[in-house]
């Protein structure tokens, strides 16, 4: 029998749980960084560009896998990992919306009365911006869920101790050729379906953050 910690609740919040953190501390990393970055232009712009654009060049999973390889496993590092892929997305995004914002009537305004640069990228831009970022949030959590089971597939992921459908799968592929077919599928079943969850769900936030999405 197994110890009481190998448990698919068990397995659903660990998995959970490194996903929304690797998606949360992306987003309170790229999002600051993209409102500096179209607020302030200059030579900011240009390096924190060259930057994120050499970083959102490579495939992410490549690339959480480098990141993985030399972190070592754990749980912060897998998590920072799988973090840094998404950065760039925060960045390009709130990048652009804070450069189209900027140019809007209210921020020009708001200058003219004068107000302090943090005062308007604080309370009429970021507003603004956030909630396309909340969308991107959900979607990126879903990405990180396959992520993670795949850097644990192959074995740069969490600890032996901690369970983990990605070593599921890694170590229920062993016994497919015997025909216990279910050492897989339903490991593979369940990433499958918390991730689809979280994809409906951002789709969910689009139509409703966006209402002309409903109109097309």
């Amino acid at each position: 029998m197994p110890p009481a910690r190998y448990t698919p609740w068990g397995q659903t919040t660990t998995i959970l749980g490194v996903a929304i953190a690797a998606a949360l501390l992306s987003s309170l990393i790229g999002i600051p960084l993209g409102l500096l970055s179209g607020f302030v232009g200059g030579p900011l712009d240009r390096v924190l560009s060259l930057v994120m654009d050499s970083v959102y060049s490579f495939p992410g999973l490549i690339l959480a896998i480098a990141f993985a390889a030399m972190l070592g496993p754990g749980v912060v590092n897998i998590t920072m990992a799988v973090a840094v892929i998404y950065i760039p997305t925060y960045y390009r995004l709130v990048r652009g919306q804070t450069i189209s914002i900027r140019e809007e009537l209210f921020v020009e305004a708001a200058q003219v009365l004068g107000a302090k640069r943090w005062t308007i990228l604080g309370r009429y831009i970021f507003p603004n911006v956030i909630a396309t970022t909340v969308v991107i949030f959900s979607v990126n959590i879903a990405d990180a869920i396959m992520t993670e089971a795949a850097l644990s597939y192959i074995g740069l992921g969490l600890p032996a101790g901690i369970p983990d459908w990605g070593m599921d799968l890694s170590m229920g592929k062993k016994f497919l050729p015997s025909g216990s077919w279910w050492l897989i599928t339903f490991p593979g079943m369940m990433i499958m379906l918390l991730a689809l969850g979280f994809t409906f769900l951002g789709e969910g936030l689009a139509e409703i953050l966006n209402p002309k999405l409903l109109e097309k």
